[in-house]
């Protein structure tokens, strides 16, 4: 991790769960974290708790669901932290409607985050290191409903929006390897991880279901990230699936 030191990290969905915790995580390895989130109070007061740490967690209020924040999010970063270097697009969530009746409203609103907002935050943080000769590194915080539909009542259109990132991270690898880009460009599929995106599931048993299965915590997640983002400049690990022992998807 050392290469990383002192450079910039952007996070999306940084205010709790996974985001935190991979957060605070590349802080504690010297990293300049810039940890974007609509609950910005939250990254705010998990900045302060990391004052003494070797890197700096920036807290910007940005929703990802607008184009024009996260623009201006990425202008702000490169105007007053430095050109970014590390994407972390860690934004995500269900919503509690069904395929056969569903909410069309809900329905967008996952597409919006899980795969709109993920394209436009990789688009602008591409650019900033393509501008400043940076052989960045690119992480989407997939799922393996990205791989294999679970058979999980009511999951509606998430397992789609992730089978979506599955092929978003293999077209990025395969364009950046025609303009010959150093950029690195990663999956990372954790299995069923207890955050807060349980909230988002239907309140019909399925939480119930859910809450029996095995599950990994936010730091494992975070670990992951430290592994790849760890690996050998000639490395590129363009797909990592994590599971809880025991786990039966």
């Amino acid at each position: 991790m050392e290469r990383w030191q002192d450079k910039v990290a952007v996070v999306t969905g940084a205010s709790s769960g996974i985001g935190a915790e991979i957060s605070k995580l590349l802080v504690q390895k010297g990293v300049k974290v810039v940890g974007l989130a609509r609950r910005v109070e939250r990254v705010e007061d998990l900045a302060c708790k990391l004052a003494d740490q070797p890197g700096e967690l920036f807290a910007i209020s940005c929703d990802v669901t607008k184009e024009e924040n996260i623009q201006e999010a990425f202008k702000w970063v490169s105007e007053n932290v430095g050109p970014v270097h590390i994407l972390i697009n860690n934004a995500g969530l269900t919503k509690p409607t069904n395929l056969t009746d569903g909410c069309t409203e809900l329905w967008r609103q996952v597409f919006e985050v899980n795969v709109m907002a993920l394209c436009i935050c990789t688009r602008e943080a591409i650019s900033i290191m393509k501008e400043n000769d940076v052989d960045g590194h690119v992480i989407h915080l997939n799922s393996i409903a990205g791989h294999q539909v679970p058979n999980v009542p009511n999951f509606n259109v998430y397992p789609a929006s992730k089978f979506a990132v599955t092929a978003l991270a293999q077209s990025l690898r395969q364009e950046l390897a025609r303009e010959k880009s150093r950029i690195k460009v990663t999956s990372i599929s954790p299995g069923l991880v207890r955050t807060e995106f349980q909230e988002g599931v239907a309140d019909d048993g399925t939480r119930e279901i859910l809450a029996e299965m095995p599950a990994l915590t936010p730091e494992a997640v975070a670990d992951a990230v430290v592994y790849v983002l760890s690996t050998d400049p000639s490395v590129q690990v363009s797909e990592l699936t994590i599971r809880p022992v025991g786990d039966m998807f």
